[in-house]
C-alpha cells in the first residue's frame, strides 16, 4: 500500500547518475521524419516578436510563435541498472541533429525531430539556456511566457524545474535560475516582481503559500479571455534568498506519495506564477507643448511567467496505487487526458478546443493557442519496460510542436504615476509662486522705505539750507540800512553845524553862498545813493538766491511726486501679481479637476487600447490632452475655471450617484471613487447624505463582491462617519452589520483599514455604545487583527480607545455600571499583548485605552488578572507623552484595587 504525504523539502534523486550499460546496436532501422523545424528553442519567435513590438507597439497585432519542445533523457536508476542489465535502452539520442530514435523492437526504430534533444549528461545550466532563457527574456520585454514539464512519473520533471540546489549550486532548476535572471535585469526602484505558488490537487486549486486557502476560484475575463486567480497569495520578491524560502515553503505543502515507480511521486500539478512589472522611459518629441509632456503617462510593460510542473502520468498496474492514492492517480490522468485532447484539437486546427473539461486546461489556456510564448520539456526514461509510456510522451511532444500561439506584448499606460507626477508639479508650482510673491513684496517694501527716507532727508537738508540763507541775508540787509541811516544822520548834523558856524563867523549870506557850501553835501549824498544802489543789488542777488533755492525745493518736490508715482506703479504691479496668483490658483484647481476626469476616463482609454489598437488610442489620448489644454488658450477674462470643490455641480451629484448602480463594474468603481473624493471634504458631506449617497454606499457593500468597491466605499463611509448626525444614520440603516460582513470577507489590508476606520469613528459616539456592541461592532474590530498589518491594527486600536473613552465618561457621569463591554468581548487580552508594540500609532491608542479602562473601578480586578497593571506602571514611568503618563499615574493612585495590588507586589509608583 502506497502512502500519501506532504513534501518536507527533501530533494529527489539526481539526474546526474551515469549509466553504465552500453546501448546495443540495432539490426534494422526504420526512419519516420516529422515535419517540424529543428531551430533552437525560442530563437525564431523572439526576433519576430521584436519586430511586432516596433509596429504599433505590438498591443493588438499578435506575432505567430510555435510551441517549442525539448526532450530530456533521464539516466538509468539503480533499480533499472539491475533489472534491465541485459536490455538496451529503448531510445537513442542524436543531439547533433536534434533527433531521437525510439526502438520498437530489435530491428525497427521510429525517428522524431525536436527543437532540442538533451542527453542524460546535459547540465541544468544547459537545459535552462535552451529551454527557459528565451522565454524569460520575452517576459522581461513584456510578453507572457510558459515553461512546462511533461512526462511519466519519476522521469525528472521536478528536478528539471524545481530543484533548489541547496547542496550543489550547479543543480539549480529552471525556477531558481529564471528568478536570478529576472532579478539581475530589473531595477527594484521602478520595477516590481510578485510571485504566487499553487497546486492543482484533485481538481481544486490550492495555495502552497497558505494551506488554509484550499479552494481558489478561477476567473476568466469575458472580453479578453485572460485567466486570473484573485484569491491566491501574492508575495513581492526582492532578492533570491527570499524566493528560495518561498519555494521551500511551497514544496513542504505539496502532496506527494510513495509508489512503485517513484518513492516521492508528485500527486498534484505545481504552478509557479511570476508577475514582472517594468516601467519604460518614453522619448518625447520637441514639438509637444509643456502641458502635453506633463500629461503623457509613462508606459508600463507587464509580463507573466508561468512554470508548470505537471504530475507524472502513470499506469495503475505499474504504480500499484490503491485507496486514496488510486483516486489521486485517476484525477491526474483525467487532467492530463484533457490536456492531450486540447493539444490534439489545436494541432488539427479544430473549431472547438475543450479547454473547460479540466481546471488544468483552463489555467493553461493562454499557454496553448493563446498569447504566451511557450516552451515544453518532455522527460523520458531509458527503460524498455516503460516503452509505452515513453512513446506516449514523445507523441504528446510532437503534437504540441504543431500548436501556434499569437504572442502579444502586454503594454499599458501608468495613470497612477502620471497622477503622482502632476500632483508633485502642482506642489512645486505653488511653492515657487509663494516664494516669488514673498520676494516681490519684500522688494516693494524695501524700495518704498528707501524712497521715503531719501525724500525726507532731501526735504530736511534743503529746508535747513534755505532757512539759513534767508536769515543771513536778512541780517546783512538790516545792518546795511542801519549803517546808512547812522551815516546820513551824522552828515546832516555835521553839515548844519558847519553852515551855522560859518555864517556867524563871517556874517555872510548863507543863502547866496549856499551853492558853494552844499557842494560837499551833494557829493556825500551821491555816495550815499551809490551805497543804496549797491545794497539794492545785494538784495536782488539775495532774492535770486532765494528763488533758486525755491526752484530746488520745487525740484525735490517733483522728485517726491515721481517717487510717489513709482510707488503707485509698484503697487499696481503687486496687484497684477496678485491677479496672476489667483489665475494660477484657478489653473491649479482646473488641473485637479482634470486629474479627476483623467481618473474617470482611464479605463475607457484602456478599453480603447484593447479594441482599436495603440494608434487609435494614441489619437484619443492626444485629443483628450488638447481638450485639457484648451482652457489655457482661452481669454482668461472670458472663461471662468471651476474649482475641484464644485466638480459635482458640473457633472451632477445625482448622475454620479446613479452610476453607483451601473451594470459595468469599472463604471461603478470610478463612480464610488468620485463620491469618496467628494466625501473627504466636509462641505460636501451633507449634500451627499441628503441626495441618498450614504444609502447607495451601504447598498454597494451589500450587493457587490468586488473588493475594490468595498475598499473605496468603506473609505467614503469612514469620512461621512466623522459627523455625529451621519453616525446615527449609518447605525439606523444597518451600517455596522454591513461593515462587519465586509471585514469578515475582506483579504486586502487597505480594505480592512478603511472598514476599521469607519467603525473606529462610530466608537467615538456616546449614544451608540450599546447598539454598536450588540450589532457586532466590537467583535468585527477584534476580528480584523488577524490581518496583522500595522495600518489595520492602528485603526483597531483607535476604535478601542474611542470606545473605552466613552465608557470612562459614562462611568464618571454615573450612567455606566458593571464591567466594560470591551472586557466582556475579550479585548483586554489583545490590548495587553500589543501594549509594547514598536509602532507609535498603535502604541499610543493602546496606552489611552488602558488608561480609560482603568478609570472605572469595576474593571480593576479583570485588569489585575490579565496583567494590565504592569502595563499601567510602565506607562506611568516610560510613556513619551506627559499627559498619558500623568493619566496612568493618577489612575493607579486613585484606585483602591490597584493600590492594594501594588502594595502586595511591593511596587513603588511615587
Amino acid at each position: 500500500m502506497s502512502t500519501v504525504n506532504h513534501r518536507n523539502g527533501t530533494q529527489r534523486s539526481s539526474l546526474r547518475a551515469h549509466s553504465s550499460s552500453a546501448q546495443k546496436p540495432s539490426l534494422k532501422s526504420k526512419t519516420v521524419l516529422r515535419k517540424s523545424s529543428p531551430a533552437a528553442l525560442g530563437v525564431g519567435s523572439s526576433s519576430s516578436a521584436a519586430a511586432g513590438s516596433k509596429s504599433g507597439n505590438g498591443a493588438d497585432a499578435g506575432v505567430p510563435g510555435r510551441v517549442r519542445v525539448a526532450v530530456r533523457l533521464r539516466p538509468r536508476s539503480g533499480e533499472e541498472m539491475i533489472a534491465d542489465a541485459d536490455f538496451a535502452d529503448c531510445v537513442e539520442l542524436q543531439p547533433e541533429v536534434k533527433r531521437l530514435k525510439l526502438r520498437k523492437n530489435n530491428w525497427d526504430t521510429d525517428t522524431f525531430e525536436f527543437d532540442e534533444v538533451l542527453t542524460e549528461y546535459a547540465s541544468q545550466k544547459r537545459v535552462y539556456e535552451v529551454v527557459a532563457k528565451p522565454v524569460v527574456e520575452g517576459v522581461l520585454d513584456g510578453y507572457n511566457g510558459t515553461i512546462m514539464a511533461y512526462g511519466q512519473t519519476g522521469t525528472g520533471k521536478t528536478y528539471t524545474l524545481g530543484q533548489l540546489g541547496e547542496e550543489d549550486v550547479a543543480d539549480r532548476g529552471i525556477m531558481v535560475r529564471a528568478m536570478e535572471d529576472i532579478l539581475a535585469q530589473v531595477s527594484l526602484e521602478t520595477d516590481s516582481i510578485s510571485v504566487s505558488y499553487l497546486q492543482l490537487y484533485m481538481e481544486t486549486v490550492q495555495d502552497l503559500l497558505d494551506p488554509a486557502n484550499d479552494n481558489i476560484a478561477i476567473v476568466e475575463d469575458p472580453k479578453s479571455g485572460d485567466v486570473s486567480l484573485p484569491g491566491a497569495t501574492l508575495v513581492e520578491i526582492r532578492d533570491p534568498h527570499s524566493f528560495l524560502e518561498l519555494l521551500q515553503l511551497g514544496e513542504a505543502h505539496r502532496f506527494a506519495a510513495n509508489t512503485k515507480l517513484n518513492t516521492e511521486s508528485s500527486r498534484s500539478h505545481a504552478i509557479l506564477m511570476v508577475n514582472v512589472r517594468r516601467s519604460l522611459k518614453t522619448s518625447e518629441s520637441n514639438g509637444n507643448s509643456h502641458m502635453s509632456k506633463s500629461l503623457k503617462p509613462p508606459v508600463v510593460r507587464k509580463g507573466k511567467l508561468v512554470v508548470v510542473d505537471l504530475a507524472g502520468s502513470e499506469r495503475i498496474s505499474k504504480s500499484g496505487s490503491e485507496g486514496h492514492t488510486l483516486e489521486e492517480a485517476k484525477s491526474i490522468n483525467l487532467s492530463l487526458s484533457a490536456l492531450g485532447k486540447c493539444i490534439n484539437a489545436l494541432a488539427e486546427n479544430s473549431s472547438h478546443v475543450p479547454f473547460r473539461d479540466s481546471k488544468l486546461t483552463r489555467l493553461l489556456r493562454d499557454s496553448f493557442g493563446g498569447t504566451a510564448r511557450t516552451s515544453l520539456v518532455i522527460t523520458i526514461g531509458p527503460s524498455p519496460r516503460h516503452r509505452g509510456e515513453t512513446t506516449s510522451t514523445i507523441m504528446f511532444g510532437q503534437r504540441a510542436m504543431k500548436v501556434e500561439n499569437m504572442v502579444k506584448l502586454k503594454e499599458e499606460f501608468d495613470y497612477k504615476s502620471l497622477s503622482k507626477r502632476l500632483e508633485l508639479q502642482l506642489d512645486n508650482l505653488i511653492e515657487e509662486n509663494e516664494r516669488q510673491q514673498k520676494a516681490f513684496v519684500d522688494e516693494i517694501e524695501r524700495i518704498t522705505v528707501e524712497a521715503h527716507n531719501q525724500i525726507s532727508e532731501a526735504e530736511k537738508r534743503y529746508a535747513n539750507a534755505l532757512e539759513d540763507e534767508k536769515l543771513r541775508y536778512q541780517n546783512d540787509y538790516v545792518e546795511s540800512i542801519k549803517k546808512l541811516e547812522e551815516n546820513w544822520s551824522k552828515n546832516q548834523k555835521k553839515l548844519a553845524a558847519e553852515r551855522l558856524a560859518l555864517g556867524e563867523k563871517n556874517g555872510l549870506d548863507v543863502t547866496s553862498n549856499g551853492n558853494r557850501s552844499i557842494a560837499p553835501a551833494l557829493e556825500e549824498v551821491s555816495e550815499l545813493k551809490k551805497m543804496v544802489q549797491k545794497e539794492t543789488q545785494l538784495k536782488m542777488a539775495a532774492e535770486e538766491e532765494v528763488n533758486r533755492l525755491k526752484q530746488q525745493l520745487s525740484e525735490f518736490k517733483r522728485v517726491e511726486v515721481s517717487g510717489n508715482s513709482e510707488i503707485m506703479r509698484l503697487h499696481k504691479m503687486l496687484e497684477t501679481e496678485t491677479q496672476q496668483k489667483e489665475k494660477l490658483e484657478e489653473e491649479i484647481a482646473t488641473l485637479h479637476t482634470q486629474l479627476l476626469q483623467l481618473s474617470l476616463t482611464a479605463d475607457e482609454t484602456r478599453q480603447n487600447l484593447e479594441r482599436h489598437g495603440s494608434q487609435k488610442t494614441s489619437g484619443a489620448l492626444d485629443s483628450y490632452m488638447s481638450q485639457l489644454k484648451l482652457p489655457q488658450l482661452q481669454d482668461p477674462g472670458n472663461a471662468e475655471k471651476p474649482p475641484v470643490a464644485k466638480l459635482f455641480e458640473q457633472v451632477g451629484l445625482q448622475k454620479i450617484l446613479s452610476l453607483l448602480e451601473a451594470d459595468d463594474a469599472d463604471v461603478r468603481i470610478h463612480a464610488v471613487k468620485v463620491v469618496a473624493n467628494l466625501a473627504a471634504e466636509e462641505a460636501n458631506q451633507q449634500q451627499i447624505v441628503e441626495a441618498g449617497g450614504l444609502t447607495s454606499l451601504l447598498m454597494l457593500l451589500r450587493s457587490t463582491e468586488d473588493e475594490t468597491i468595498h475598499r473605496v466605499a468603506a473609505g467614503a463611509i469612514a469620512n461621512l462617519a466623522m459627523n455625529e448626525t451621519n453616525q446615527e444614520l449609518i447605525m439606523d440603516q444597518g451600517g455596522i452589520d454591513l461593515l462587519s460582513s465586509t471585514a469578515a470577507n475582506a483579504q486586502d489590508p487597505q480594505t480592512l483599514r478603511m472598514v476599521a476606520g469607519a467603525i473606529a469613528n462610530l466608537c467615538g459616539n456616546d449614544k451608540l455604545q450599546t447598539k454598536l456592541r450588540s450589532e457586532g461592532g466590537i467583535a468585527a474590530l477584534l476580528g480584523m487583527v488577524r490581518c496583522g498589518h500595522p495600518d489595520v491594527l492602528a485603526q483597531v486600536a483607535r476604535g478601542i480607545a474611542n470606545f473605552a473613552k466613552c465608557e470612562s465618561r459614562a462611568s464618571t457621569q454615573g450612567t455606566k455600571r458593571g464591567k466594560s463591554l470591551l472586557i466582556e468581548d475579550g479585548a483586554l487580552s489583545w490590548i495587553v499583548q500589543n501594549a509594547k508594540t514598536e509602532t507609535t500609532a498603535i502604541k499610543r491608542h493602546i496606552e489611552l485605552a488602558l488608561c480609560h479602562l482603568a478609570q472605572h473601578e469595576g474593571n480593576a480586578k479583570e485588569m489585575v488578572k490579565e496583567g494590565a497593571i504592569w502595563e499601567l506602571v510602565r506607562i506611568s514611568r516610560e510613556c513619551s507623552r506627559e499627559d498619558i503618563r500623568s493619566l496612568a499615574h493618577r489612575t493607579l493612585t486613585s484606585s483602591p484595587t490597584f493600590l492594594t495590588e501594588l502594595r502586595r507586589l511591593r511596587v513603588d509608583i511615587r
